[in-house]
């Protein structure tokens, strides 16, 4: 998808004041099981439920973890 190297993030957690819309469209600063790809800067979600990427800057992110031998 779009060249970006994705992975299975386990979990995602925003810093305070930044927020991301869920399936559900509520907003929300803390992810479970997304795909999430780095690229210059910004992460890519995407969230199951919903039919767009949603991009975060890099000073958005506080914690991401994967298992390293889901790429």
């Amino acid at each position: 998808m779009n060249g970006l190297e994705w992975r299975n993030a386990t979990t995602v957690e925003l810093n305070p004041g930044f927020e991301v819309a869920d399936a559900d469209d509520r907003r929300v600063d803390t992810l479970r099981d997304v795909r999430v790809a780095c690229e210059g800067g910004f992460l890519h979600l995407d969230i199951p439920g919903t039919k767009e990427i949603q991009l975060v800057s890099a000073p958005a992110v506080h914690r991401v973890s994967y298992r390293p031998d889901d790429s």
